[in-house]
C-alpha cells in the first residue's frame, strides 16, 4: 500500500494487512488534521519505507506528530511498539479495508454528531 502527501515530496509504502482502522476524535488529531476526526490505520513497521522530508512536532511528552516539511500534509508518525500508524486519507489507492470503530469519542468535537453505527470507545478500544 502506498501513500503520499499533497505535494508528493513525502511518500511511503506499508506491507501486510492494516490493523485497527479507526476514526480518532481526540483533540490532538482534530487539530493536527483540521477536521472533526482523523482516520488512522496501523501496519507492521517491518516492510515500511518512507522517502522525502518530513518534520516532527512533539504534541505531548514523547509523542511526535509528523507532517510534510513543504506542504504541511499529515504523514505517518514514528514507529510505536512494532507498528506504524498511517493517515488513511493519504493512501494513493483503496486501502481495501474500512474503519471498524470511533476512538476517543469522550473528547470529540461538540458540534459533530457521529452518523454511523460503528462501535464507539471513550478512549482506546479494549485489547483483543
Amino acid at each position: 500500500m502506498r501513500g503520499s502527501c499533497l505535494c508528493g515530496d513525502v511518500s511511503w509504502q506499508a506491507e501486510g494487512p492494516l490493523e485497527l482502522v479507526a476514526h480518532c476524535h481526540c483533540s490532538r488529531c482534530r487539530k493536527h488534521h483540521g477536521t472533526a476526526y482523523a482516520t488512522w490505520a496501523g501496519a507492521s513497521d517491518q516492510g515500511y519505507s518512507e522517502r522525502g522530508r518530513s518534520a516532527r512536532y512533539e504534541s505531548s511528552p514523547g509523542f511526535f506528530r509528523c507532517f510534510c516539511a513543504w506542504c504541511g500534509s499529515v504523514v505517518p508518525g514514528d514507529p510505536f511498539e512494532g507498528r506504524i500508524f498511517v493517515p488513511v486519507a493519504n493512501f494513493d489507492g483503496d486501502p481495501l479495508t474500512r474503519p471498524v470503530a470511533h476512538i476517543f469519542v469522550a473528547s470529540k468535537a461538540p458540534w459533530y454528531e457521529i452518523p454511523d453505527a460503528l462501535p464507539q470507545y471513550a478512549e482506546y478500544p479494549p485489547a483483543t
